[in-house]
C-alpha cells in the first residue's frame, strides 16, 4: 500500500471520527435530560423516600392488617424472599437462613449460620409479629450493620400477607393477634324509636 492510499484510508476514518463527536455535541445540546419529580415505575423491594407533602397516615398495628391478610398473596410476596431464604421444614441454609417456623422462634435460630453480628447480639429474642413487621418493614432501620440488602416491603397490607404465609409454615402456627380495640369497628348505633337499654357498667 502506498503513502497516498494510506492517507485516504486515515483522512476517511479522521472524517468519521469528527462527524460522530459533531453530532454528539449538537444532541446533547439540543435534548436535556432532566430528573422525574417523582418515580414512574416503583420497584418492589426499594426504598422511597417519603412524601413530604400532605399529612402523614396514622400507622395502625400490624395485627389490623393480619385480621385480613391471605396466606395465598403471602406466599406470592414472598416470592421476592426466595431467592434468599428457603422456607421448608428441613431445608439448607440459603443465603439467609431457613425460616421455617420463624415466627414465634428466636432471633439468630438456625445453629451453624453466620448470622451478622447486630442479629447475633439479639440471639433469644422471640420473632413475634410486631418484630417481624419492624423488621420486613426495614431491615436496615432494624438492626443497623446487619447482612440483609433487601430495603423492605412499604405494604403494611403485603407485610401482613408475608408474616401470615410465614406462620403457616410451622408446625405449630400461632393465633393471629386480636386487632386493637380503637381499630375495630363502632357498634352500629341504637334505633331512634328503641327503647332505652339497660345501661352497661363502665370498665
Amino acid at each position: 500500500m502506498d503513502s497516498f492510499e494510506f492517507n485516504k484510508i486515515a483522512g476517511g476514518v479522521l472524517a468519521g471520527a469528527v462527524a460522530l463527536l459533531s453530532i454528539n455535541i449538537a444532541t446533547d445540546s439540543i435534548y436535556r435530560p432532566a430528573a422525574l419529580e417523582k418515580q414512574s415505575y416503583i420497584v418492589e423491594g426499594v426504598e422511597v423516600e417519603a412524601a413530604t407533602e400532605g399529612p402523614a397516615e396514622v400507622a395502625k398495628p400490624i395485627a389490623f392488617y393480619l385480621a385480613s391478610a391471605s396466606v395465598e398473596k403471602g406466599e406470592a410476596v414472598f416470592k421476592k424472599c426466595a431467592a434468599c431464604h428457603n422456607n421448608e421444614k428441613g431445608g439448607a441454609a440459603g443465603i439467609g437462613p431457613n425460616l421455617y417456623g420463624i415466627v414465634g422462634n428466636s432471633h439468630a435460630h438456625m445453629a451453624g449460620f453466620a448470622y451478622s453480628d447486630a442479629l447475633a447480639a439479639m440471639k433469644g429474642k422471640p420473632w413475634n409479629f410486631d418484630e417481624l413487621n419492624a423488621w420486613l418493614t426495614s431491615p436496615k432501620a432494624y438492626a443497623a450493620g446487619n447482612k440483609m440488602s433487601f430495603a423492605g416491603i412499604g405494604k403494611p397490607e403485603d407485610r401482613a400477607a408475608v408474616i401470615a404465609y410465614l406462620n403457616a409454615k410451622s408446625d405449630s402456627p400461632l393465633p393471629l393477634p386480636a386487632v386493637p380495640a380503637e381499630t375495630a369497628p363502632a357498634a352500629a348505633a341504637p334505633a331512634a324509636d328503641a327503647a332505652p337499654a339497660e345501661a352497661a357498667p363502665a370498665e
